[in-house]
């Protein structure tokens, strides 16, 4: 059985954060452009992001199976780092995840959620998509005169 929940200031398993989050993004490696984020991660990093981001994380059992950062914004929140453990995609945790983050929203007054995809990363999209999540516009990473990523926003209601 899958739990999610935020992470409490007693979580300490930084590394295998780390590692899930490595493993989760590993099969992007050959398909995107820039390389991902995830290259420059740490232990300590996703430590100190959890200071000011929310972390949801998912567990089957004592299991590090997934996880997903909530930032708040001015008048919404980014949802970034969204990772689920390969061997078990496919089976909802991501859409767990993803409600976790779309209830804290509604709870926290500001429903509305905004996040980046990687543009050759149609599935992702797909995924967000049936989440009702709409695409917003297109960014594109320095150095790069083309797209390299959607926007989309999920509008959420109080």
């Amino acid at each position: 059985m899958i739990s999610v929940s935020i992470r409490t200031d007693d979580f300490n398993r930084w590394q295998d954060l780390l590692t899930l989050i490595q493993k989760s993004y590993a099969y992007m490696a050959t398909r995107i452009d820039p390389p991902s984020s995830m290259h420059r991660l740490t232990a300590e990093s996703l430590e100190a992001k959890s200071r000011t981001e929310t972390l949801f994380i998912a567990f089957e059992e004592s299991r590090l199976v997934g996880c997903v950062f909530l930032k708040e914004e001015a008048t919404n929140f980014y949802l970034g780092k969204l990772a689920v453990d390969p061997d078990l995609q496919g089976k909802g945790i991501g859409s767990m995840l993803i409600t976790a983050c779309i209830e804290f929203a509604q709870q926290a007054g500001k429903p509305d959620i905004e996040l980046e995809v990687r543009i050759e990363l149609t599935e992702n999209q797909a995924l967000f998509s049936r989440l009702g999540f709409t695409k917003t516009g297109e960014n594109s990473h320095a150095g790069y005169n083309r797209a390299t990523s959607i926007v989309m926003l999920r509008k959420g209601t109080v």
